[in-house]
């Protein structure tokens, strides 16, 4: 029972004692992983999926590549503008901004911790325009921005005890490799992380503002959400409390509460 009340103890002084804030929202967020354990993690694991899906990639020049690689130039400089203005430049100091697109029916996209974005073409017919698009990338840099990636890992590691003896600080501890590992899906075709609804409607918070700072109507998102929901129906889905992601209507209806704020960021 004392080492369980010690273990406890630790935890929670562990918790109070590692929380950083989400810009833009001032969330404090559980963070007991830094940049220096877990970017190395995220582009070899990025590397890795290229080198997988070889095949898949897009070449730099072809029209599909071209958009998306532009419209993600245009969200990336308009997130460094803003984080480095604002005094968080040091949260993404050792980013290594990258946009790959893959062929692929998957209606997805994804964006690792350091900047590592990738789109899939399945997803391209349901953004539908450049505002689509922008919302879908802006979501995903989003996750990155506010370390949901990082937050995940140290959840993970307070559940299994680990960090009280100060395992957290070594940078190649080889359960912390094992926790990204688990999240990531290394190895296989697919980055496997899933965030929780609260995550999720933070990054859309976070996301529309993105988009509109970088010239993108924050109006649109809804319309593609909407289509996003309409892809989606064909697919049997968990009700919103068994899943991690939050209903479609709970996601437009916060997108609809919070566009008058991001809408102050944009200029057509």
């Amino acid at each position: 029972m004392k080492k369980l009340w010690i273990l406890g103890v630790g935890i929670i002084f562990m918790a109070f004692s590692s929380c950083s804030t989400v810009p833009l929202t001032g969330r404090s967020r559980l963070n007991l992983v830094s940049d220096e354990q877990v970017l190395p993690m995220a582009f070899q694991a990025y590397g890795e999926f290229l080198t997988e899906n070889k095949g898949a990639v897009l070449p730099s020049s072809s029209s599909q590549a071209q958009r998306v690689k532009n419209i993600g130039n245009k969200l990336i400089a308009s997130v460094k503008n803003y984080m480095n203005s604002n005094n968080y430049g040091d949260l993404i100091k050792n980013y290594q901004w990258e946009v790959n697109v893959v062929e692929s029916k998957e209606l997805n996209a994804w964006c690792m911790p350091g900047g590592k974005i990738v789109v899939y073409t399945g997803i391209l017919p349901v953004t539908k325009d450049d505002a689509g698009l922008a919302t879908v990338m802006g979501h995903e840099i989003a996750h990155a921005i506010a370390g949901h990636s990082a937050e995940r890992m140290s959840q993970e590691m307070v559940s299994q005890g680990l960090g009280v003896a100060g395992n957290v600080a070594l940078s190649k501890n080889p359960k912390t490799q094992s926790i990204f590992n688990t999240l990531y899906g290394v190895g296989t075709p697919l980055v496997m992380l899933k965030y929780s609804r609260n995550q999720e409607l933070e990054a859309d918070r976070l996301g529309l503002i993105f988009m509109a700072m970088a010239g993108y109507n924050p109006q649109n998102a809804i319309g593609f959400w909407e289509r996003m929901a309409s892809a989606s129906q064909s697919s049997q889905k968990p009700p919103e409390f068994l899943s991690t992601h939050p209903s479609d209507a709970t996601r437009i209806a916060q997108i609809q509460r919070v566009l008058p704020e991001a809408k102050k960021y944009y200029k057509p």
